[in-house]
Parts: structure tokens; C-alpha cells; sequence
């Protein structure tokens, strides 16, 4: 869902409705949330600057990251700008033409969400290798677009199986054969001569999920992407069904995150530092933080203390830096110590 909204929408629509639409009461309990926590440990924190700095962070897509993940897959929004936010950080990766395992992907998607869950990451592998390939390798680009889809539409994709595997139980079990009569002694018998392999017709699985689009609870494709997958053949199987959704340029263009296909690896962002990824010994190893204007990880993906995830580097509410910065400064306000001591005992020696 769109940050965005028509002059239309925001008249015409109820005070509740507006809430509810743009999950505004979602981001006003977690900038509270986020405030009390991070005012116990400064109460001199200025709550205006910090509210501030939380929605510009919120505006821009900045947000998600290091959060948790029932946090980052509570709105559409979240989740678009965590999609956009693991391409910024990884995509590196297809510019060197890397081709990474599911495990790998998962070990990436963790540094910026460490619960997240590798069932996820599992269901978009399936979308590019079906079950019996899992443990090839897969092109950035296939991960990002499939990941996509997996992640932003996870509701109306569960629905859409158990859809799909009505359908397909339907045309394993017909309830009676159709008999017709032949004008000799003999009759024929007309049964289903599809193969259960040869998935469902695309016609009956649009007028079966169409209704979906018009649910709110969850997000769904519009009705014109679908239709440009399922006019076009004369029959789908669900994972066919899938990859033509992550294939599909209208469908990307609704979410609005990532670039087109032959865009994905161009161009790059002065507001973020990309961490350098390198293959040793067949595993990825993170060699620095990433840096997106937010707080600092070490190697295993953990949040540096921080105020927020909305500010970055030395917050200017609490003072606080990362963790490499606090501790270099420990370090040297120890060594001033150390010499002031040194210089005390040669005092004394003196005298």
C-alpha cells in the first residue's frame, strides 16, 4: 500500500476508514513506543526532534531496518520499504553476478531483520526452482523479484493455493462421468483428459481468486495484472502462476520499490553505504556494517544500542554513537586517564 492517496480517497473517506487505510494508528503507537524507550535511557531526549526524525525516516522508507520482524510485516508499507531496502543494501551482488543458495539469502535478509523467518525465504526459492531443485543456486535478480512477490502478497498467495488445490481436487475427482448417447449400442464416456500436471484452467482460477482483489485485509495484485498472466494461457499450475507474478512489470510498477528488470542494477544511492560482501571458503562473510542512516551492525547482524531506528550515526538526542565509535572514545578517554596517572607518579617521583 502507497503512502500516497488521492485528494478523492482522503475527502470522501471516513475519519476510522482513513486511519485504518493509511495504518496511521500503527505508526503513532510505535513512535511513542519508540520514544518512552529510548527516553529512559536519556531523559534529556528532545521528544519533537525524535518524532520528527521518526516520520522522516518513516516517509522515506528508512524504517525497517534492524526492526523486528512482526514490526517490518505489519503494513504494506513496511514491507515495500523493506523489500527496497534489502536491494539497496545487497544488490552488489548481482553486479558481480554472485549466485547465492537459499541459505545465503536467508543469512542476508537476517542482517537486517535478524528474526525473520527462513520459511520466507524457502517459499521464494520455490517460486524459482520448484521443490525438487531447492539446493541450486539462484541470480540476485530472480531472488529480489520473486521475494518480492512472496513477501508483499504472502496473504493473497496462501489464499490462492488453497484456491488452486480446490480446483485441482475438483478435476481429480469428477462427481460422474457424462454419458452420451452414440446412436448404436455403444456409448461413450467423456472424462477429464487433463493431466493433473498440467495445472488448472487459467479462466476458472481468475474467476475463482478475482474476488480476492477486493479484500482489504490483505494486499492483492491488481485485477489488470492478473489478467494480462491468466487471459494469455489456456491453462496454469500454481507455480507457473507465481512466476509470472513476479515476472510481470505492472505488478512490480503497483508496488512501487523496485526499479524494472533491466533498471535493477543500475545507478547508485549516496544515502547508502552498502556493506562488502565476499565468498570465503563457500560461505558469505560481511567484511563492514551497513550503513543507511541508521544505527550499526557487527558481523552476526545485530543492532548497535541506538535511539532509534530512524536516526543514524551519532544521534543527536541521546549523544550516543555506535558501538565502535562509544567504544573508541572509551578507549581514549581511558588512555588520558592512564597518562594523567603516569604523570602523577613521575610528580611524585620528583618530589
Amino acid at each position: 500500500m502507497s503512502m500516497s492517496f488521492s485528494g478523492e480517497d482522503r475527502f470522501s473517506m471516513t475519519a476510522e476508514r482513513y486511519l485504518g487505510k493509511h495504518n496511521v494508528l500503527v505508526y503513532l503507537e510505535d513512535s511513542i513506543a519508540q520514544l518512552l524507550e529510548h527516553r529512559e535511557e536519556n531523559p534529556k531526549l528532545n521528544p519533537i526532534k525524535f518524532l520528527s526524525e521518526y516520520f522522516d525516516s518513516l516517509r522515506d522508507g528508512n524504517h525497517t531496518m534492524f526492526r523486528e520482524y512482526a514490526f517490518i510485516k505489519v503494513t504494506p508499507h513496511n514491507r515495500a520499504s523493506f523489500i527496497r531496502l534489502f536491494w539497496k543494501c545487497f544488490r552488489q551482488i548481482g553486479r558481480k553476478g554472485d549466485l547465492l543458495s537459499i541459505q545465503e539469502y536467508h543469512s542476508l535478509v537476517t542482517l537486517l531483520c535478524p528474526d525473520f523467518p527462513y520459511s520466507t525465504v524457502q517459499k521464494t526459492a520455490r517460486i524459482i526452482l520448484l521443490d525438487d531443485a531447492l539446493d541450486c543456486l539462484i541470480s540476485f535478480s530472480d531472488f529480489i523479484f520473486a521475494f518480492q512477490i512472496q513477501f508483499y502478497f504472502e496473504e493473497f498467495l496462501d489464499k490462492c493455493y488453497e484456491i488452486y488445490q480446490s480446483l485441482l481436487q475438483t478435476a481429480h475427482s469428477p462427481r460422474n462421468p457424462v454419458v452420451v448417447p452414440s446412436g448404436a449400442e455403444e456409448t461413450r464416456i467423456h472424462q477429464n483428459s487433463h493431466n493433473p500436471s498440467d495445472g488448472v484452467d487459467a479462466m476458472q482460477y481468475f474467476r475463482a481468486i478475482y474476488p480476492l482483489c477486493d479484500r482489504s485485509t490483505f494486499s492483492t495484485p491488481p485485477a489488470d495484472g492478473l489478467k494480462e498472466i491468466l487471459f494469455n494461457v489456456p491453462r496454469v499450475s500454481f507455480y507457473g502462476f507465481l512466476m509470472a507474478l513476479a515476472k510481470s512489470e505492472s505488478i512490480n510498477e503497483s508496488i512501487g520499490r523496485l526499479p524494472a528488470k533491466a533498471e535493477l542494477l543500475d545507478g547508485s544511492d549516496s544515502e547508502l553505504t552498502s556493506p562488502i560482501i565476499r565468498m570465503k571458503g563457500g560461505k558469505l562473510r560481511l567484511e563492514h556494517p551497513v550503513n543507511h542512516n541508521g544505527p550499526a551492525v557487527n558481523q552476526t547482524g545485530a543492532q548497535s544500542a541506538s535511539p532509534s531506528s530512524a536516526a543514524g550515526g551519532e544521534n543527536k538526542h541521546t549523544g550516543k554513537g555506535s558501538l565502535s565509535q562509544r567504544s573508541r572514545r572509551k578507549k581514549e578517554s581511558s588512555d588520558e586517564s592512564s597518562d594523567e596517572s603516569d604523570d602523577d607518579d613521575t610528580s611524585s617521583d620528583t618530589n
